[in-house]
């Protein structure tokens, strides 16, 4: 499990700081509006806002791949029939082993 949250918050926070760093170089946080009123009262706030929902969205993505990069007896481990008999001899509520 820890070796599984470094794999997927140590890439994210390196995206997380590239993509903030160009985002906030492209755009003035304290020129950004939402009705009219200012998003952010100071520039260290918006950075680190806009870091921390960089890096969530980056972390879902690479626990995503995480996720789906598993393989077939990982994701069936938990079957409750066994499948391995064939069909006549499968007794309907053995669990596998």
């Amino acid at each position: 499990m820890k070796l599984k949250s470094i794999l997927v918050l140590w890439p994210s926070f390196l995206v997380a700081g590239i993509v903030n760093s160009l985002f906030f170089t492209l755009f003035d946080p304290l020129e950004m509006t939402m009705a009219g009123e200012p998003l952010f009262d100071s520039r260290v706030l918006a950075y680190s806002v806009g870091f921390f929902v960089c890096w969530l969205f980056a972390g879902l993505s690479s626990g995503l791949t995480l996720f789906f990069e598993r393989d077939r007896e990982q994701v069936n481990r938990y079957c409750p029939v066994d499948f391995s008999k064939p069909e006549g001899e499968r007794d309907g509520g053995t669990l596998a082993h």
